[in-house]
């Protein structure tokens, strides 16, 4: 099994593909497309990416990525982002005075730096801040990035859990080109276009409502074609070869301009609040 996630060793995405598949091979990528692309072109059987986080809200790029490639979400899994402060062995907390790491680990951990005094310094990756502080021998300063990166890059936790709002999840999926077995509880992600004209949007939906299928999310999207049309993401509740979810599929396909299922696959559990 190799596992394709963006970001380099130690990241986030990289605790997550752990947490699915156990210690497997992995294929770091610099880019989301990097990963998607090695998934589609063979070099990683799986993919996993970051779709939604807890605080920061929707990642865009894998929604277009999402269209932009025929790969199906086979999984999904909900991942408890802990952010550790980590430097060079030897430092004291009290000797670090800038910290580097990824823009929203940065803010999702504001209100301890301030209060720390700490100067936040804003890096392309949070384990690549981890690797870029053992790399160059950085005293007086401290990296962002989880307890992962912190072991793979010889660095000394000084402070774990770090993070402002401890209800801090990032939802992954995993893609590959292969169909996830179905599961008990599962959950249908579908993408389709309507027309631009009243009620169409409503009519699409009402597919769904009529049928009493729960819509879970919604996601809109920039066309790709004209400007100010929108492309659709939707989450549903159940499989896609439930009776209920088949004969909404074959209404909505009459009620769109463009319909594809992404993927059906098992639900991940709603996390517990902390």
């Amino acid at each position: 099994m190799r596992v394709a996630f963006q970001g380099e060793r130690g990241a986030h995405s990289e605790e997550a593909v752990v947490r699915l598949f156990g210690e497997v091979e992995v294929v770091p990528c610099a880019s989301l497309r990097d990963a998607f692309e090695a998934v589609a072109g063979g070099r990683a059987d799986r993919g996993v990416v970051p779709v939604e986080n807890s605080q920061a809200g929707s990642i865009n790029e894998t929604y277009d990525l999402l269209l932009a490639y025929t790969l199906v979400i086979a999984g999904e899994f909900d991942h408890r982002v802990v952010h550790c402060l980590m430097a060079l062995p030897g430092q004291a907390r009290a000797a670090i005075t800038r910290v580097y790491s990824h823009p929203q680990a940065l803010a999702q951990c504001d209100v301890y730096l301030r209060r720390a005094g700490m100067e936040p310094v804003s890096y392309y990756d949070t384990a690549g801040s981890a690797k870029m502080i053992q790399e160059q021998r950085l005293l007086g300063c401290g990296a962002i990035a989880s307890r992962r990166a912190a072991r793979l890059y010889d660095l000394e936790v000084l402070d774990e859990g770090i993070e402002t709002n401890p209800n801090n999840y990032t939802k992954f999926l995993v893609i590959g080109t292969a169909a996830a077995p179905r599961a008990a509880q599962s959950k249908t992600s579908i993408v389709f276009v309507v027309a631009n004209e009243p009620g169409s949007l409503y009519r699409a939906l009402g597919t769904l409502a009529t049928r009493r299928i729960n819509l879970v999310k919604i996601e809109s999207r920039p066309g790709r074609t004209r400007p100010w049309d929108y492309t659709f993401y939707v989450d549903i509740d159940g499989h896609v070869e439930d009776v209920r979810i088949r004969e909404a599929l074959d209404d909505l396909q009459r009620q769109t301009t463009f319909l594809r299922v992404l993927g059906s696959y098992p639900r991940s559990p709603a996390p517990a609040p902390s």
